[in-house]
């Protein structure tokens, strides 16, 4: 009976180590091809990047965004989180430095971009969405955080509708909201379809991609679930921290009501859980193609 307890021990020991000072340190790269554009449409190369979670130092991070920069992408989008603490404005600035775009560079804010990471027990995620109560971290200057973006090019999308230039599309109809999480998202920025041109939707927490979907948009973006963070191999993820989204969702590519929504499992990690378990960090490229051209399976 103890070897085998010891045994035990020492896998979950051994789990533990991993995920630590492996996993979440093994970044990956995707790609899906998503038939989503116009009938007729060129090609379009969108990279979207979500849940940084910078904090001082972490140059193998920064390092993984130079080389995402080399993808040569059309259109990057970041679905919020660049920040775990105030030290992080300045590295999460020249990390995405790395990033340019020949069109646009769009984010929008989430949770940890408002309050710092403050030390919790992870298993109170089982017990459902962490939205439940206020926010008790400690408040940062996103707004530094915004200034620093603008003068890289980016474009902060806060509860605002507009129409982004985009190469070969002219004119997208693009709808950024503000974070879910924190419900502070305004859901009557965006509007119906009311053209067959291709219309984005951008938010961190997908738990408003159900009500952006039925509005008509072709592509909806988001992170916030860290695809889970831990997953247990031949189930999946185990929480999402969301409450419209089923877990299958959790990180990936997935249809929704006719339209397509993608889910970023992050980059990083809160500095107060750094790790990560069969849920590598990731940043993904999304190859846009006409709707009569093949995609990625859901």
């Amino acid at each position: 009976m103890i070897p085998t307890l010891l045994v035990i021990a020492a896998l979950g020991v051994a789990c533990v180590l991993y995920g630590v000072f492996i996993e979440r340190n093994w970044f990956a790269l995707r790609t899906h091809r998503v038939a989503c554009l116009p009938p007729g449409s060129p090609p379009l190369r969108l990279l979207h990047i979500s849940d940084l979670h910078f904090r001082r130092g972490q140059r193998r991070k920064a390092a993984f965004l130079t080389r995402c920069g080399r993808t040569q992408p059309d259109v990057v989008v970041c679905t919020g989180d660049f920040l775990d603490a105030p030290h992080g404005i300045d590295v999460a600035a020249a990390a995405v430095h790395a990033l340019k775009p020949s069109s646009a560079a769009l984010y929008v804010l989430g949770a940890h971009d408002y309050y710092a990471s403050r030390p919790s027990n992870p298993f109170r995620y089982f017990l459902g969405p962490s939205n439940k109560r206020p926010p008790k971290g400690r408040p940062l200057p996103w707004y530094e955080l915004v200034e620093k973006l603008s003068q890289e090019g980016w474009r902060l999308l806060r509860n605002e509708a507009t129409h982004v230039p985009m190469d070969g599309l002219g004119p997208v109809d693009v709808v950024g909201l503000d974070d879910p999480h924190l419900h502070r998202e305004d859901l009557s920025v965006a509007s119906p379809r009311s053209n067959g041109g291709f219309r984005l939707g951008i938010v961190h927490s997908p738990d408003a991609a159900p009500a952006l979907a039925g509005l008509g948009y072709d592509l909806i973006l988001s992170g916030h679930t860290h695809g889970g963070q831990v997953r247990v191999p031949g189930v999946g993820a185990l929480v999402t921290n969301t409450k419209n989204i089923d877990r299958k969702m959790a990180r990936g590519l997935h249809r929704l009501d006719g339209s397509w929504l993608h889910v970023s499992a992050g980059v990083g990690t809160s500095g107060y859980t750094p790790f990560r378990f069969a849920c590598r960090p990731e940043a993904c490229v999304l190859e846009l193609v006409a709707t009569d051209e093949d995609a990625t399976p859901a």
